[in-house]
Order: structure tokens, then C-alpha cells, then sequence
């Protein structure tokens, strides 16, 4: 027997599993029986969790790549006024999402949209932070002095990253307003991301303006080694009594030492406070106080794997420190002032020879000819369009249909002889392990139904009828870190579909379709042909023809094309004797509900247990629905006309008839449609495959009255990459609003605007080089993000170069609309881009970081390395494959932009001062010649 469970609308459905988890001992025993055998054959919250924990552990590794690259770009401390910005802003975000969530009406949870969106925002949620830290820093190495930085350099990018921070979320605000069931499934990526990202803003304008004022440093400090030994003792030792504390389960002490080490430090901290001569016990309190609110967490996270993990961790850091001080430390200053001023050198050298003469034409011009170079490339070279990145199934599903009416033992023979054959394919996937059991590696369940439960989905909706003639058999894979052979070689759940599918074949009279589980929200089959009449005698004849004619056109990488309708379904006619039931005062409304109530019953009432109910529905018993004369031989009880109450059996008002007519009549537009649809075989294209079969329909003749239109995935795809193309020609045009009211100009928004165009050479490149699907969802989202991401440097740069241009007028006492020469512009052009090369290059590292664990797919599990010494280690799964194609996008474009930001946006900028100072000797020529 088995049970299938759903959760109800909005529950949680890792919270729903753990309570049947939880109940099933308690179950057996009480009121089930003691040998009753419960397998759980299919548990999606154990998967959810393991998707979660994967994006989980992608913010951990991508937040410790972060901090790397900002300590050797920036040194220890002033990486650490940057990275702040990252659990701070994500505190902050996780405060304000509910809040959000509750204005406009969503149940936001921590699900993988939103933890993606945490994932993309690690790169950018630093960006300004690293701008703010950046500039502060830059003004102290040049004497100003520390609070006066601060606030200097803070008043001078505030501005400027608003804007940047302004143009990114108008990038991602068109995605809030996606349409359809993708749009409900998508809305909380942009939602997400644009809560982090204002989150981030308000840390870098607030938090590390302050942190910087208090505590910024031009020179690092080097602990001594005596203070190493000092705090990596204290760690280490603090790390084996955690140890210990979970070898032998004891957390409850750090329930009690918490509070009391509290108290103690508070003590200790008021009386630092009120006597300023005792700093020393001031700085002991709040030691303290860091200690008890340690204690605290063990105590009530608790747990002995807790425990371990902890006390690994601090062993981990206490053996880190040593590193940090013999390793990193020294490499990181040789790359500050050594590495890192050889390569603003050398870009110096390399932008002065690019805005020498007639380079700078060169370059401009060079970049619009890469961009059509690569779309002509592109078109060459077009990579598959998909509408969803092609995963490696979770489920193999063998769908199992005769004709309606037939016996359901025949079913179930057919159903078990597909068994068997699944059994012969899985069969070769599985080894003896140390214990001598036998371990399937690719297959953690199969089951098997038929009858009710057997529907399709993707045609038959969520209908729960029973359906004798149908049968399924589905694999459950198991989760794709486990699917490796004894030797450790990895195994594709999409060869073994392969394989079941084609051992499944060839048995005649019944149709067998393998299919493999959906990727995202509904849409369909990637083979759906919609045929539309109104007379659904000649659109089933109409259909069957198209379907033969399909078919013997042995088009590549079409499975098997079936009708979503058949005419075989058995049914009894019913028919009212209207002038007797007229005559009597009963309505065929009576009659319709009599048998209704009968075969499937009506609701009499609701029963409560506790904080559920369940409806009570009353119908005739198992035996009586199926028989004939039970079910016309009740009596129907009506009032007559005088209002009298009578009974008589229905049989004597109705008539009945066997006859066979269709499954069912569907309609679309107000017009009968019957659906011919397929899946499209591993290895071949579904867009490729649907357009052979349409230039291949562009010959066939329909009749009159009759038309057809191809849906399904190909029309999802159509929808939302207008959609998406839409969206980011809005996102483009907001962007464009933002830097002209920044600017109050419309020449430097057109240039921000031509870098953000020219940054998609590097997508397209990248697509074609590397071979990578275009996939339609992700890569036009990847787009879109690209556009508010490139656009921040930009910003900054060009607002900064504006800056020194007005400060060498300040120096050189000029009117402010007064131009430089062209000398001078080029001297301020390669000044802002040498100071800002660093920022820029942070921020585009950062980003390309905070993406790179998912776009390669490297998974690293940190709570069992440190709790079980199994880092569990692979490469692949499913947010990888999801991911991947927005994720690589984005490094595409952003690697590309960073060359353009760097120099073909000083070029530019330098180009355009080169013609207002043309245009305007031009002008003032001409005032001499009419003055003459």
C-alpha cells in the first residue's frame, strides 16, 4: 500500500516531512502494527535541504574568495571594514524581507531563488564598501587626516554609488513585474537582490563611514609572535574543551557558565566605564562579554555535532593565524607594494598610449567593430537556444497507457513486465559494499502504480480519477553527490533515462513514454501542437492524420507523438424522460445531482481534530457505485405539485445507453483543441526539432475550419524572451534616466550607455568559445543583470573624473564653463582612471568571485569538514546546472566590461572633451572673422 502526502497551500514543506518523521515511531506500535515495514521512498524535503544547504554553502566559500582578494588589494584591515558589509547587510536584508514579503503579499522563505539572489549580491553587496574604504584610504595616504578623510571621501562617491546602487535596481525592477506562473516562480530573485543591494548601501554610507573614521590605518600593524602564541592558545585550547564537551555531550554547562560570565562582564565593563583610569578592566569586560555571548550560543544551539564542529573551528583558526602571519600577510604586501603598483604603472603607460593621437580612435572604433564581429560570429556559430538549462533528471517516470476500458489486471501486467525491464537496466548499477549489502548507486527507490495516481501531469493536470488503463513506474535517482561507481567514476542520470527508455520499447498496443522530471515551473512539452475546430468528430480525424503525417517523416529526436484525447473511453448515456419528469415536478437537475451524490458524493459536514479538519462526504459504498441497478433503482425524493414529498426509482424516469465517446473535450479560447505532443530525445535540440516539424506542417493542407498553433515549452520560450527583451530595453532606459539626472548631461550617459551595449561582446564571445546552451530564462536574465551591474564603475569613474577636471579649474581659477586644453583633459583622464583603477578592479574581481563556486559547480559541504572531517567535495548538482548559464553570463560580460571601463570609457570621455574643444575654436574662429 502506498500513501502519497501533499502539503497543504503555503505550509513548509521541510516542517511538514519532519513531523511524519517525527510521528511514524510513536505511530507504530500504538495504533499501527508493531511489524507493520514504513519506507519513505520519496522525500523531496531531504533534497530541498540539500539544495539549500549547497547555495548555503556557495555564500560561505564565495564570502571567504571575497575576503581573500579585498586582504590582498587592501590589507587586513581595511578588509575587514569591507567585509563587514557582508554579514551586515545580509542581517539586514533577512530583517526586511519579511516586512516586504507582507506589503506586497508573498510568502518569503528561505528558498533557492533567494538564496541565489544572496549568492549574486556577495560580489555587489561589497562594491560600495569597497568604493567608500577605497577613497577614504586614498585621502589618508595622501596626509589628509583620518576623520577628515572620512568625511571627505565618503561626501565626494556618496552620490555617485546612490546612483550606481539606483541603476542596478532599475536593472532588476522589470523582473518584478513578470507575468505568469514563471513570474510567481522568479519574483523573489529581483526582490532579494534588491533589498541586499539597498542594504549594502546603507552599511557603506553608515557603518564604514563610521568604522573608517574610528579606526582606518594607512600601515598595517603586525601582531608580535608572542601574541600569536598567546590568542592561538587561548583558541586551541578553547577549541579541544568544545571537543570534549561534544565527545561527552555536555553542552548544558555552557548554559550555565553563559549567564554568569555575562553578568561578570558587565560588572566589569560598568566599572571601566565610570573609572577612565581602568581601560585595562574596561577591555576585560568586553573580552568577557564576546566570551559569555559565546557561551550562550553553544549553550542553546547545543548538540554534540555542534559542539565538534565549533571546537574544530577554533582549532582550525588557531593554526590559520600562523599562516596568516608567516604566509599571507607577507604575500599580501608584497602584491600592495610591489605587484599592484607595477600594474597601475603599466596601465598608466598603456592609457596614455591609448589617448595618444589617433589611438583613441582606434580603440573606439576597434570596440564597435569587435561588437559586430561578434554578433556576425554569434550568427554563425549560433549555439542551442533552450527555453531551460537541460538538468540530469532526479526522477525517470514510464508512463503506461492502453485504451480506455481496458481491464486494469491487464494494466497491471503490462505495469509489472516495464518493472521488470527498469529492474534489468538498474541492475548494472550497483555493487556489494563493505557490509556485503547491495548498494544501487544510481536508483534510491522505484514505485509502481496503477490505476488511480497514474495520470500525467502535463496532460491530465491534477486530476485524481481512477484510470484503470493507465500504469507508472517511477525511478527515483538518488541526489547527484552520490552517483559515483566503485571506482569513483561519475555517472549521468541522463544516459540510464536513455537507457530505460529504449528497453522499454517495443511492445504493441500501448503507448510508453519515458519522461524525466521538470526543471522549474510548468511548460509543457517540448512537442506540443495545438489542432483547433469546432465539429470534434473531424478534429479528432484531423488530428490522427497530422499525427500519422509527423510520424512518417522520421523527423531526428522525436520520441513518440500521442493525442492528449482518445475515443475510446467507455461511457453509459443517460437520458431523462422530460415529459414524465415534467409531469411529475422533477427536474433533470434532480436526476444529474441523485447520480452525482451517488457515485461521488457531497459534502454533509466537517469534522475538527484540533488544528485540522477533514470533510465528511457522503456516497453509496465501494460495491453499489459500480452496479447498475443499485445505482438507478434509488429512489429520488421530489415534491409534487401539490407539495407533497414523493419517492419514486430514478430508473423510471431515465433511459440508459453504453456507448464509447472521447476522454474528454477540451477547449482553449472558447475552441475545441486536441493536443498532439513528445518529448524530445537526450542529445537533440528542442527548438531545432520543433522548427523542422513547422517548416514540415507549412506543406501539409488542413480543412476548412480547422487550424493549428505549436505551444507548450516553445511558446513558454516566445513569451518570456519577449518578455525579457522587453524588460531590458526598460531596464536600459531607466539606467539611462538615473545617470542623466546624476549627470545633468546627456553626453556621459551616452557614453555609460554605449559601455553597457559594447559589454555584451563578452557574452557573446564567451557563449560561442566555451559552447555553452543559450538558455533563454537564464542567460536573457544574466543580460539584464549585467546591465545594472557594469553600469556602477562607470558611474563612479566618470563622476570622479568629472571631479579633478572642476578641481583643476579650482587650481587654475577658471569658470567652470570654461574647457581645458587638451593636454590637460588627458592629464586629468589618466590621473582618475590610475586612481580608480584599483576600486574597479576590486569590485569586478569580487563579483566574479561571488559567482564563480556556482558557475563551476564546486561543492564544498563546511558544516561536515569540520564536524566529520568529510568535506564531501564534487562538482555539478542541481543549482549548478540551473545557475550556471545566468552565472557565467554575468563573468562573461563583467570580465569584458572591466577592459572597457578601464580604458575605452576614458577614451571616449577623452574623444568627446576633444570635440567641445574643437567645436568651440570653431565657434570663437568664426566670432573673430565676423568681428574682422
Amino acid at each position: 500500500v502506498m500513501l502519497s502526502i501533499k502539503k497543504k497551500s503555503g505550509e513548509n514543506m521541510i516542517t511538514a516531512m519532519q513531523k511524519i518523521k517525527d510521528h511514524l515511531p510513536e505511530a507504530i506500535g500504538t495504533y499501527l502494527p508493531e511489524n507493520l515495514e514504513i519506507t519513505i521512498t520519496s522525500d523531496e524535503s531531504t533534497r530541498t535541504e540539500d539544495q539549500v544547504a549547497e547555495l548555503e554553502n556557495s555564500i560561505i566559500f564565495g564570502v571567504l574568495l571575497v575576503i581573500s582578494v579585498l586582504m590582498f588589494f587592501l590589507g587586513f584591515r581595511n578588509a575587514l571594514f569591507v567585509g563587514i558589509a557582508i554579514p551586515l547587510s545580509i542581517l539586514l536584508s533577512f530583517l526586511i524581507l519579511p516586512v516586504a514579503g507582507d506589503v506586497i503579499g508573498l510568502n518569503l522563505t528561505l528558498n533557492t531563488m533567494v538564496l541565489f539572489a544572496m549568492v549574486m549580491g556577495l560580489g555587489m553587496l561589497v562594491d560600495n564598501g569597497i568604493v567608500v574604504v577605497e577613497n577614504v584610504y586614498r585621502l589618508m595616504d595622501e596626509g589628509v587626516p583620518r576623520m577628515e578623510a572620512a568625511k571627505q571621501g565618503v561626501g565626494e562617491i556618496a552620490w555617485p554609488i546612490i546612483a550606481s546602487t539606483g541603476t542596478t535596481l532599475a536593472a532588476f525592477l522589470p523582473l518584478g513585474f513578470w507575468p505568469g506562473i514563471m513570474g510567481k516562480f522568479m519574483i523573489f530573485f529581483p526582490l532579494t537582490l534588491s533589498i541586499v543591494l539597498f542594504s549594502s548601501l546603507f552599511v557603506a554610507l553608515v557603518i564604514n563611514a563610521m568604522l573608517t573614521s574610528a579606526f582606518m590605518k594607512t600601515t598595517e600593524e603586525e601582531m608580535s609572535r608572542k601574541t600569536i602564541i598567546k590568542i592561538s592558545g587561548v583558541l586551541f585550547g578553547f577549541g579541544v574543551l568544545l571537543l570534549v564537551s561534544g565527545l561527552l555531550n555536555t553542552h548544558i554547562i555552557f548554559k550555565i557558565l553563559g549567564p554568569i560570565i555575562l553578568i561578570t562582564s558587565l560588572v566589569m565593563i560598568f566599572i571601566g566605564w565610570k573609572n577612565r583610569n581602568k581601560t585595562a578592566i574596561l577591555k576585560r569586560g568586553l573580552s568577557l562579554f564576546a566570551v559569555a555571548f559565546l557561551f550562550s550560543i553553544l549553550g542553546f544551539i547545543g548538540g554534540p555535532k555542534a559542539l565538534l564542529g565549533f571546537g574544530n573551528l577554533f582549532i582550525f583558526v588557531s593554526i590559520a593565524l600562523w599562516f596568516f602571519k608567516y604566509i599571507l600577510i607577507p604575500s599580501s604586501k608584497k602584491f600592495q607594494y610591489r605587484i599592484l603598483p607595477k600594474v597601475e604603472r603599466k596601465y598608466q603607460a598603456f592609457l596614455e598610449n591609448a589617448l595618444k593621437g589617433s589611438n583613441a580612435y582606434k580603440f573606439v572604433f576597434g570596440s564597435f567593430g569587435l561588437l559586430i564581429i561578434a554578433f556576425i560570429i554569434f550568427g554563425l556559430f549560433t549555439p542551442n537556444v533552450l527555453f531551460f538549462p537541460e538538468n540530469q533528471p532526479n526522477q525517470a517516470i514510464v508512463y503506461i497507457e492502453y485504451p480506455e476500458g481496458t481491464d486494469i489486471e491487464k494494466t497491471n501486467e503490462m505495469t509489472l513486465n516495464v518493472e521488470q525491464q527498469v529492474f534489468s537496466v538498474l541492475e548494472k548499477y550497483q555493487y556489494e559494499n563493505q557490509d556485503g549489502e547491495t548498494y544501487n548507486y544510481m536508483a534510491e527507490s522505484i514505485i509502481s502504480q496503477v490505476g488511480e495516481g497514474a495520470g500525467n501531469p502535463m496532460t491530465d493536470g491534477a486530476s485524481q480519477n481512477e484510470m484503470p488503463h493507465r500504469g507508472k513506474v517511477t525511478v527515483l535517482f538518488r541526489q547527484f553527490k552520490y552517483r559515483f561507481n566503485e571506482e569513483g567514476d561519475k555517472i549521468s542520470s541522463s544516459d540510464v533515462l536513455t537507457e530505460i527508455r529504449n528497453a522499454v520499447q517495443g511492445h504493441p498496443g500501448v503507448s510508453i513514454i519515458t519522461d524525466k522530471d521538470q526543471n522549474g515551473p510548468p511548460a509543457g512539452y517540448a512537442i506540443n501542437l495545438e489542432v483547433k475546430g469546432e465539429d470534434y468528430y473531424k478534429l479528432m480525424d484531423e488530428a490522427r492524420n497530422i499525427q500519422n503525417y509527423i510520424t512518417n517523416l522520421n523527423i531526428p529526436g522525436i520520441e513518440e507523438l500521442n493525442l492528449d484525447v482518445n475515443q475510446n473511453k467507455p461511457e453509459m448515456e443517460v437520458t431523462v424522460d422530460r415529459m414524465k419528469a415534467g409531469e411529475l415536478g422533477v427536474t433533470t437537475s434532480q436526476v444529474g445531482q441523485a447520480l452525482r451524490s451517488a457515485i461521488y458524493g457531497f459534502d454533509a459536514s466537517t469534522f475538527k481534530d484540533g488544528e485540522d479538519d477533514y470533510d465528511i462526504i457522503v456516497r453509496f459504498d465501494g460495491d453499489s457505485r459500480y452496479n447498475e441497478s443499485a445505482l438507478f433503482n434509488q429512489n429520488i425524493t421530489f415534491r409534487d405539485n401539490q407539495g407533497n414529498l414523493k419517492q419514486i426509482p430514478l430508473s423510471t424516469l431515465v433511459t440508459t445507453k453504453n456507448i464509447a465517446t472521447f476522454s474528454s473535450i477540451k477547449r482553449k479560447d472558447l475552441k475545441r483543441v486536441i493536443t498532439i505532443y513528445s518529448n524530445v530525445l537526450e542529445g537533440f535540440n528542442p527548438t531545432e526539432t520543433v522548427q523542422k516539424i513547422e517548416a514540415s506542417m507549412a506543406n501539409y493542407q488542413l480543412p476548412p475550419g480547422i487550424t493549428y498553433q505549436f505551444t507548450g515549452e516553445q511558446e513558454e520560450m516566445a513569451k518570456n524572451m519577449e518578455f525579457l527583451s522587453g524588460a531590458l530595453v526598460i531596464a536600459m532606459f531607466l539606467i539611462l534616466l538615473i545617470i542623466v539626472g546624476q549627470f545633468n548631461s546627456i553626453s556621459k550617459p551616452i557614453i555609460i550607455f554605449v559601455a553597457i551595449v559594447l559589454s555584451f561582446i563578452g557574452v557573446l564571445f564567451g557563449l560561442v568559445i566555451f559552447q555553452m546552451d543559450f538558455v533563454v530564462l537564464m542567460t536573457m536574465m544574466g543580460i539584464i543583470s549585467l546591465a545594472g551591474i557594469v553600469v556602477n564603475n562607470a558611474i563612479v569613474l566618470i563622476d570622479y573624473t568629472q571631479l579633478l577636471i572642476d578641481r583643476k579649474k579650482d587650481v587654475l581659477d577658471m569658470p567652470y564653463e570654461h574647457l581645458l586644453s587638451r593636454e590637460q583633459y588627458r592629464e586629468v583622464i589618466i590621473a582618475a582612471g590610475t586612481n580608480r583603477l584599483r576600486p574597479v578592479l576590486l569590485t569586478a574581481i569580487t563579483t566574479i568571485l561571488g559567482l564563480l563556486p556556482l558557475a563551476v559547480g564546486l561543492n564544498l559541504n563546511f558544516f561536515t569538514l569540520f564536524t566529520e572531517f568529510d568535506p564531501q567535495i564534487y562538482i555539478g548538482g542541481d543549482n549548478n546546472i540551473f545557475w550556471k548559464p545566468m552565472s557565467w553570463t554575468i563573468i562573461f560580460g563583467l570580465s569584458f566590461a572591466t577592459f572597457l571601463t578601464l580604458v575605452i570609457i576614458p577614451t571616449m570621455f577623452y574623444l568627446l572633451n576633444r570635440a567641445k574643444i574643437r567645436f568651440a575654436d570653431e565657434k570663437n574662429g568664426k566670432r573673430i572673422e565676423n568681428n574682422a
